[in-house]
């Protein structure tokens, strides 16, 4: 179930919820940031070939647009499987995540 959270706009980010629609109970998203400016924005790939150059344009609007501070960009170490239990535990550390995909 992919819905919503905000709609984009040219100075925003549109942010969709993951919640997978059998088992939403007991889960509540995160308070949403009010800025981006300052903040460190962890990347999580699965490290397929498409992902560089995307998370690539991805970290400079990021930067530039939005003035993040700091982009710490991670690979998972099976494109298949979820991202590894130490991983999330840093990811814990970050003030939000994107995860992407690409063949």
């Amino acid at each position: 179930m992919v819905m919503p959270l905000r709609t984009a706009t040219e100075d925003s980010v549109e942010l969709l919820d993951p919640t997978h629609e059998q088992d939403p109970a007991g889960f509540a998203p995160p308070a949403r940031l009010t800025t981006l400016k300052s903040t460190t924005i962890g990347v999580i790939s699965n490290g397929k070939e498409n992902t560089k150059p995307f998370f690539d344009h991805i970290e400079r609007l990021l930067r530039d647009r939005h003035g993040v501070a700091k982009v710490i960009r991670r690979i998972k170490t099976n494109y298949s499987a979820p991202a590894q239990h130490e991983l999330l535990a840093e990811a814990m550390g970050w003030d939000a995540v994107l995860a992407g995909v690409g063949d």
